[in-house]
């Protein structure tokens, strides 16, 4: 039990990764504050996405809450950390994942489709990890801070030049902090996954011969499971990493070595 009666939030936890992240903290014990915009219309099952994430976690015997909220905007964080306090009474671990990625060429690109990318993966990063680590400081307990960037942040992509800046960011953001926050006793450290299998790139992933392409580039022979990334988030976040900040770890079965 990683996570024994630690509080977490997660913030885009109704699917994909960040599903995967408030399952696997619950699992080891964790309650979990789950951030969500707008999935209540995409349905799993007879529920919505949300509803349904918070049903797992009580099944587990663990408390779960929903707070929907868009994280490029300031006052998302501020009120999440607010509901999650009020809840549960304090936070312990925050799992920055919120993030988007509409692919599009980039001589044509709008400026609508940029700006918006950069709002919600690097000022809502900023914005949520701000306002958590002000209560992490405020409760004089430590803490730690995981965010999701991406292989994307260390090789290009020639139809994400709105998004792979994003994800060089998060990067930088959590060095950044491991600085400012480590004297308060808050960790902060960044996972980079690779190609994860989502409902999200489930369409393309169903064309065989690209789904094979993108397992030939792989070491370990296939694509990655939100499960394979949600460990590694548990494990940073977790008392075994309590030495471990200003770190980054590749999530991605060999594909970026692979590409050097």
């Amino acid at each position: 039990m990683l996570l024994e009666n630690k509080v977490v939030v997660v913030t885009g936890g109704s699917r994909g990764i960040g599903r995967a992240i408030a399952l696997a903290s619950a699992r080891e014990g964790a309650d979990v504050a789950i951030n969500y915009w707008g999935d209540n219309d995409k349905s799993y099952g007879k529920e919505s996405a949300v509803e349904s994430i918070v049903a797992e976690i009580e099944a587990l015997g663990r408390r779960a809450i929903a707070v929907e909220g868009n994280v490029a905007l300031h006052e998302t964080g501020i009120e999440l950390v607010r509901r999650t306090v009020q809840a549960f009474g304090r936070v312990d671990v925050l799992s920055s994942n919120a993030g988007i990625c509409p692919f599009h060429a980039f001589l044509d690109m709008p400026p609508s489709v940029y700006e918006t990318t950069v709002a919600v993966n690097l000022n809502g990063a900023f914005y949520v990890t701000q306002a958590v680590a002000n209560q992490m400081k405020a409760q004089g307990t430590g803490g730690a801070i995981v965010a999701t960037s991406s292989i994307s942040a260390l090789v290009g992509g020639g139809m994400q030049t709105h998004y792979t800046p994003t994800k060089a960011g998060v990067h930088s953001l959590m060095q950044s902090c491991a600085i400012a926050l480590g004297p308060y006793g808050i960790r902060c450290n960044s996972v980079m996954p690779g190609t994860i299998a989502t409902d999200l790139n489930a369409d393309d992933l169903a064309n065989p011969d690209k789904r094979a392409y993108m397992e030939k580039r792989i070491p370990l022979g296939r694509l990655g499971a939100p499960d394979d990334v949600a460990q590694c988030v548990v494990f940073l976040a977790s008392e075994r990493a309590r030495y471990v900040t200003g770190a980054s770890l590749l999530v991605d079965g060999g594909l970026f070595v692979n590409l050097q």
